[in-house]
């Protein structure tokens, strides 16, 4: 829903909110926030609400420390776990310096960036996250453990998927914070979890990721647990992906779709230590569905691209290499222009592999390409990369190849 800066206003007056929280993100898209009190609102929707940016990771340092925090009214949420009395909410915001000017780093700003370009050029893209994560017990003296909750399998059943419950208090806190989820289930390894929400255009399904981690944590600690979205952190047990799904309008009977894939394939090399931009991220791939290979197919799950049994504007492509780790904006971002890359360039579609990667015949996958083994490998491959260094400033690369 769209607001007003004069309507939320008047809501924070009427509605008995105490607080407001402008939200933002480092450049690994870590959330952060700032309290601001409600006779302060007018303030930071006309000025404003100034940071210390040398405390945050990738913003700079001492000598030009001061970013200014600009709240997106349309971004406007309760959050539901607070009170009813002396209500929270949220607005993510935009980071600018001083003068007005907008911070480069502030990868919010890549993505609308990203979406302008794709506009200008008579293109909308939309985006849907599917993220795993863990739910882990806690000590006695409420310390995370590495002891799963459950020791359930993929879609069992209560008794025996114990994360229900849980599951359940997180789509009905979802939902009231505006956001719709589409379907949750126990996944693969011992407490381990999925939840899918409804595609949206990239600025909002963006937002949603990190509100979505932000959720999750949130319910599984009023509940006793530990939500663990790290890339790997059982040894021996499946690793936490974050499948991102991606559609292109006009898709003028899947040829731009097909284009749009083909970019992302070509640049995918490029894009990884975005898309997977820690040391553990990288010993998620080649085992239980977790891609190794450059590759797509359709409904394969072992590849890095599937085309997943849809019909009509459900039809999209999945891309099944990043981790939970991953910062939405920048991924988003940079999935637009590798599509855009492949569209305006009529990229042609290598054929599909239909074949389980994980197990094939070395004949078939020696001609293939392979996705960086290791976050030293995909930082070289970023550094070099003029696709990369022409979207993304120089100081977020250096940050993510530290």
């Amino acid at each position: 829903m769209r607001y007003t800066k004069d309507e939320i206003i008047q809501y924070v007056s009427e509605e008995d909110v105490k607080f407001i929280r402008l939200a933002f993100c480092d450049v690994f898209g870590v959330q952060k926030n700032i309290a601001i009190m409600p006779e302060e609102l007018p303030r930071a929707f006309e000025y404003g609400i100034a940071i210390d940016a040398s405390a945050i990771r990738g913003f700079g340092d001492v000598v030009n420390s001061d970013l200014l925090l600009h709240p997106d009214p349309d971004t406007l949420a309760e959050l539901a776990w607070r009170p009813e009395t002396g209500k929270v909410v949220r607005m993510y915001a935009d980071i600018t310096y001083p003068d007005g000017t907008p911070f480069e780093c502030d990868t919010r700003t890549l993505l609308k960036q990203a979406i302008k370009t794709a506009e200008l050029q008579g293109y909308a893209f939309a985006f849907g996250e599917e993220q795993e994560f863990y739910l882990f017990k806690l000590d006695d003296i409420d310390n995370r453990t590495y002891e799963p909750y459950d020791n359930a399998g993929y879609m069992d059943i209560a008794p025996e998927d114990r994360g229900e419950n849980i599951r359940r208090e997180i789509c009905l806190t979802l939902e009231k914070m505006g956001i719709h989820p589409e379907r949750s289930h126990h996944e693969e390894g011992p407490g381990q979890n999925e939840i899918d929400f409804r595609y949206s255009d990239p600025l909002t399904a963006a937002d949603n990721a990190l509100t979505f981690q932000m959720v999750v944590k949130t319910i599984a600690r009023r509940n006793g647990l530990y939500a663990d979205f790290s890339p790997k952190p059982l040894k021996d047990a499946p690793g936490n992906g974050c499948h991102i799904n991606v559609s292109v309008k006009p898709s003028d009977n899947f040829v731009n779709l097909n284009y749009m894939i083909a970019g992302i394939l070509d640049k995918i090399q490029e894009m990884t230590l975005f898309f997977n931009p820690k040391d553990e991220s990288y010993s998620r791939f080649g085992g239980n569905k977790a891609p190794r290979y450059i590759s797509w197919s359709a409904e394969n799950r072992s590849q890095l691209i599937r085309i997943p049994a849809a019909q009509g504007e459900y039809c999209r492509a999945e891309l099944r290499s990043p981790d939970n780790l991953a910062n939405p904006y920048l991924s988003f971002a940079l999935l637009i222009h590798a599509g855009l890359y492949g569209i305006n360039n009529r990229l042609a579609l290598p054929d599909p592999v239909n074949e389980n990667l994980q197990n094939a015949d070395p004949e078939i996958i020696r001609n293939l390409r392979k996705l960086p083994e290791t976050l030293k490998e995909a930082a070289s491959l970023a550094n070099s990369s003029s696709f990369v260094k022409s979207l993304i400033p120089q100081s977020i690369i250096d940050t993510y190849s530290k």
